[in-house]
């Protein structure tokens, strides 16, 4: 048996109104702080809706690119959440304002898994944004394209019914390389492209609110990452691969 442990199971989080205020608070400093490091390119905000909870799925090539990713939601009036590991609200100092802000624990492989999914929800409701990777994780493609992705974002996206806008941006990655150190000089642009929602009409029918196969569910994901690397080619300039990459395997696969 395993050894006995006295962690407690977090709360049901939702958005408040003091926690609002505090998130923009820190959010107008985070602005500051960022336009200091970066030149900024922004295009397609406005697609992203003003009157409804939605979420956003983007690409991951830098540990600093969450607020790169949060940015046009922030400017727009909606205050985005993120999927963070569930250990990180329980830290001291930090579990608190992550607590506050209404961000989203994930515990993988406990009972309080499905508090993601609530959490989200009532994110949703009360007219925010959740943002997800569907990748996972830092993209582990050795030319920064989005590889094969997880379903977590699939199966967040298509239990809350929430309208899904796809996120490119590039940049962030000559601040901070993947496990890399920042370089702070000179001032780094950064491009961010913000498209359509995405139609899955095609693979699923979120109207019938029943449980997808694994395929099903395969095939929202990798709608969603294809909609993001096509805005990142559009942004890059040129053409992306026809194979994804296998962090499992190490190479490009179709």
């Amino acid at each position: 048996m395993g050894a006995p442990t006295n962690k407690q199971p977090l709360p049901e989080l939702k958005p408040t109104a003091s926690g609002d205020a505090l998130y923009k608070g820190l959010g107008s400093v985070a602005r500051v702080l960022y336009h200091g490091l970066f030149k900024l390119s922004l295009s397609g905000q406005e697609k992203l809706p003003r009157d409804r909870g939605y979420i956003v799925v983007a690409n991951h090539i830098s540990e600093v690119d969450p607020i790169t990713v949060a940015y046009p939601v922030y400017v727009t009036g909606t205050l985005p959440r993120f999927l963070a590991k569930e250990s990180l609200f329980r830290a001291p100092g930090l579990g608190i304002i992550l607590r506050k802000l209404a961000h989203i624990p994930v515990a993988r492989g406990s009972v309080d898994a499905r508090k993601s999914l609530v959490t989200a929800q009532n994110v949703v409701d009360a007219g925010g944004a959740v943002i997800i990777y569907p990748e996972g994780t830092l993209t582990k493609d050795p030319e920064l394209w989005p590889m094969q992705g997880r379903t977590g974002a699939a199966r967040l996206a298509l239990a809350t019914g929430a309208p899904v806008y796809p996120v490119a941006h590039w940049g962030d990655q000559d601040f901070l390389p993947p496990h890399g150190k920042p370089r702070f000089f000179p001032r780094k642009k950064v491009q961010v492209r913000v498209g359509d929602p995405i139609d899955f009409s095609h693979i699923v029918d979120r109207a019938e609110g029943k449980k997808y196969t694994r395929d099903k569910l395969a095939a929202v994901t990798e709608h969603m990452i294809s909609e993001v690397t096509s805005l990142l080619a559009e942004i890059r300039g040129e053409a992306a691969p026809q194979e994804r990459y296998n962090p499992a395997t190490g190479r490009r696969e179709s």
